[in-house]
């Protein structure tokens, strides 16, 4: 039996591999971060190949430096950015046009338009979970075959493909043979009627998409074909798959209903695990698939921020006040506060539960005594005032529904911005609950290997999973409830004052 699974990570700024063992320690990593494209304001892109040779270097390069070959792997789970929209020839492998972003806000003013229809944007929030937002995939679709010369065309011969980032990896490293998007990253598409479980024909209509493009879902957890043997020097099965946060509530082993994640990535992810029972939102939260698994179908509740370790990012590479991203645990420990600095990120608008596209960054409260360091300590604190807004949806939500669930005493948390001690112990004080980091913070692919060890028997169940996770640290709330909400009260003073202005 071979030894270890191979987890693909392709992110929103760099593709991953990491290789596990059976208890999901790390054995090698793989990393290289790829070109962002920012063609006009609002509009973000990726060059699709370059995802894809990214990625397969990455893999090859985690086989390496762990001393592995393709004998030693048991099969590879994938797990990538969500709503990313991708176009190609299925004849020549050729991407029509760059990959559109999640991010990418260009179809804003037509959701704007279409949102006319009071009664077309519930009927899309029933059917799909989500609401009608440039977001998602589907009118990013509409964008490429309304602007790409000779798309439509081609896309109603039946000559064109469309898959978000997974599908798309699948399709490159089976050689074209297998064209599939598993449940969750279908469920991000707003073409994806998650209660039946299939494309929406009334909104492809809508929108004119063919369904020809489309891919055929598929559960996350079962072999989806093998790779070609030229890339790894023999083939390997494709056995796993599922949207990044997903992903990172599975290896979170948040298996029950009620069980909660947030994910700091680029951008800042929520999720409850609702069971097998959809809970809509009234609270400008999205329902999810969380994955299809052995038959059956987990849902969840989602939160989702644009931008949390992207706006750390940004200090570092267009302020330049950073040189690496650790670095802001100590300059904001430097100071005792932000000297009344409140930093909004929408870079690219506001996500939940504001869901204003329009909504653009913004700093207040700056005066002669502010620097640097509480300008780091401020956007820290942005992120953990995100989450809170999230967080208290999400309990609003919890409490309205007829699944039982009750409100969040305990949050667990992961991805790379989780490892700040300051802002894990803000974020634990703006909640007021604790915050609980696993020993492994890179679930996102722990949970894209679980799925494929699944499907091949490398794990047992669930009850074998569920024995890897071990809590690192647990961080309580120690601030002041009077303080706790006068830092609240600005927050949401400045926030408002952020809203609708690019419209």
């Amino acid at each position: 039996m071979s030894k270890y699974i191979m987890a693909l990570d392709q992110g929103t700024t760099s593709s991953r591999c990491i290789i596990y063992d059976k208890q999901g320690q790390t054995i090698s990593v793989g990393q290289m971060e790829f070109t962002q494209y920012f063609p006009q304001e609002g509009w973000v892109e990726h060059d699709a190949e370059e995802i894809w040779t990214s990625q397969m270097t990455v893999a090859n390069e985690a086989l390496l430096k762990g001393g592995l070959t393709y004998r030693d792997i048991d099969s590879i789970g994938i797990t990538n950015q969500r709503e990313t929209t991708i176009v190609w020839d299925k004849h020549t492998g050729v991407p029509v046009y760059h990959a559109i972003v999640w991010q990418c806000r260009r179809t804003a003013d037509y959701c704007e338009e279409l949102g006319k229809d009071a009664a077309l944007v519930e009927r899309i929030r029933q059917k799909t979970g989500l609401i009608l937002d440039p977001y998602f995939s589907g009118t990013k679709l509409r964008w490429i075959l309304e602007n790409v010369q000779g798309a439509r065309e081609k896309a109603e011969a039946g000559d064109l493909l469309f898959g978000t980032v997974e599908t798309w990896l699948i399709w490159k490293m089976t050689g074209g043979k297998v064209h599939v998007t598993d449940l969750s990253n279908a469920s991000r598409t707003m073409l994806f009627n998650i209660h039946d479980l299939c494309w929406d024909q009334e909104i492809l209509d809508l929108l004119g998409i063919p369904s020809c493009m489309l891919p055929t879902p598929v559960s996350c957890s079962e072999v989806y074909g093998e790779t070609m043997p030229e890339l790894f020097g023999g083939a390997l099965p494709i056995a796993g798959a599922a949207g990044d946060q997903q992903a990172a509530l599975f290896g979170q082993t948040c298996f029950s209903a009620g069980e909660a994640k947030s994910t700091y990535g680029t951008g800042n992810f929520l999720l409850m695990n609702t069971g097998e029972t959809p809970v809509l939102s009234e609270n400008g939260l999205l329902t999810t698939i969380a994955w299809g698994l052995n038959g059956k179908v987990n849902y969840a509740l989602e939160g989702s921020v644009f931008v949390c370790g992207a706006a750390i990012q940004w200090l570092r590479d267009e302020l330049h006040i950073l040189e690496n991203s650790p670095e802001s645990e100590a300059m904001a420990l430097s100071v005792e506060d932000t000297a009344g600095l409140y930093i909004v990120p929408a870079f690219v608008g506001l996500g939940a539960p504001y869901w204003d596209p329009y909504a653009r960054g913004a700093i207040f409260g700056i005066t002669r005594g502010a620097n640097k360091n509480h300008l780091v300590r401020a956007t820290l604190d942005s992120l953990a005032y995100q989450c809170y807004d999230l967080l208290t949806a999400m309990n609003r939500d919890a409490a309205a529904s007829s699944a039982g669930l009750a409100g969040l005493t305990a949050l667990k948390v992961d991805g790379g911005a989780c490892a700040n001690n300051y802002l894990m112990q803000f974020q634990s004080d703006v909640l007021g609950c604790e915050v609980l980091r696993p020993a492994c913070i890179e679930t996102t692919s722990l949970g894209a290997a679980y799925l494929a060890g699944l499907a091949t028997g490398f794990f047992r169940d669930l009850e074998d999973v569920k024995t890897n996770w071990q809590v690192d640290r647990v961080f309580a709330p120690a601030m002041s409830e009077e303080k706790r909400s006068a830092l609240l009260a600005g927050w949401k003073e400045a926030v408002s004052r952020t809203m609708g202005w690019a419209k």
